[in-house]
């Protein structure tokens, strides 16, 4: 997406940045910092932070300004609830919409993805070249399903779980094989198999809510880094 205005511009790098961390979880987002950083005007840089809001990875608490939105663990069991129902129904549709070039175009991401596992796997490449591949291969999936809001909300979310992913980009590696996961849901929506493909894809979601429990479930909180005021915020146990 290239951005059009100042506002999509100062939109798109913020959303980057919270979703990778950058910008912690629960940290104050002062105007005049984000001004300075972005090089931007007040009145763009608001609206771009307005649109953050309503995508829920910002809140505004009254006069008191912009924080990142907080994570939890209550979320982001909630979001993966959510997202299984959207992907499971998305996943559904496109399989009976989907021909010849909605296939080519999945197998040619998988072949992207798989180039990036490999070349992060290799120190060659980062954890953020793999998550933009990882979102290409699953929006193409989806990418056949005809339903404006349905592709409206799945997108919603998907950036909610995408912020736990990065996260926990360290350690999430260690605890599943991902690369298998993700063959498994190709190879079931290439075969047309709905229902093999629906439980594919939800066992991917719900093996990333197992890590993340497994990682912080057992300690108070987890320090997500100190913003630009000093601040931290934690990923609080449920």
């Amino acid at each position: 997406m290239t951005p059009k205005t100042q506002a999509d511009r100062a939109h798109l790098q913020l959303r980057e940045k919270i979703l990778s961390g950058e910008l912690a979880p629960g940290m104050k987002l002062r105007v005049e910092h984000l001004r300075d950083m972005l090089e931007i005007g007040a009145s763009p840089l608001r609206e771009a932070l307005s649109r953050l809001t309503s995508e829920g990875l910002v809140v505004l608490e009254g006069q008191r300004g912009f924080r990142v939105a907080p994570i939890s663990l209550d979320e982001l069991k909630d979001v993966s609830r959510i997202r299984k129902l959207l992907e499971g129904e998305a996943v559904r549709i496109a399989i009976q919409n989907g021909d010849e070039a909605w296939e080519a175009a999945i197998v040619s991401a998988f072949y992207r993805l798989e180039k990036a596992e490999t070349r992060m796997a290799e120190g060659e490449a980062d954890f953020t070249e793999w998550e933009k591949r990882n979102r290409e291969f699953h929006d193409a999936i989806v990418s056949a399903a005809n339903s404006p809001w349905l592709q409206r909300l799945r997108s919603l979310v998907y950036d909610q779980h995408e912020r736990y992913r990065r996260l926990s980009k360290r350690q999430m590696g260690r605890l599943r094989d991902v690369q298998r996961e993700h063959r498994e849901i190709l190879d079931a929506v290439l075969a047309r198999d709905v229902e093999a493909a629906v439980e594919a894809s939800c066992r991917h979601i719900d093996n990333t809510v197992t890590g993340l429990v497994k990682l912080y479930a057992d300690r108070e909180g987890v320090d997500s880094g100190a913003g630009a005021d000093g601040e931290t915020a934690s990923l609080v146990k449920a």
